[in-house]
């Protein structure tokens, strides 16, 4: 029995697809890294957070001052949210203002707590 050119062209590039495909999937990231902040344990932390500076502070207070007070609370942790930022917390505000459809700005967060 005789196999043709085509018939070994195309188990070396079944062979060769199996390969490339295992290589692939051995470096997607298959674990949750302990530094990861997009979590939703995570963003519960940091509006909780949030929360607990803004009743901590007065009314007016502005969301750069607001995310000054949040690096320098003692409940944050420097490492697992490095990559916190001006952004993200209005991001988080915005969320916040989203889910709660009576709340506008910082001033009504601190109204209702």
């Amino acid at each position: 029995m005789e196999i043709n050119t085509s018939t070994w062209m195309l188990v070396f590039f079944i062979i060769l697809l199996v390969v490339s495909i295992w290589k692939i999937y051995a470096f997607l990231p298959n674990k949750e890294l302990a530094d990861d902040d997009t979590t939703e344990a995570s963003h519960e932390e940091l509006i909780y957070l949030m929360l607990k500076v803004i009743k901590s502070s007065d009314a007016n207070i502005e969301a750069a001052v607001l995310y000054k007070k949040m690096r320098n609370d003692k409940s944050f942790d420097e490492k697992h949210f490095w990559r916190f930022n001006q952004n993200r917390l209005n991001k988080l505000l915005s969320q916040y203002y989203l889910e709660n459809p009576d709340v506008f700005s910082i001033e009504d967060i601190y109204k209702t707590l």
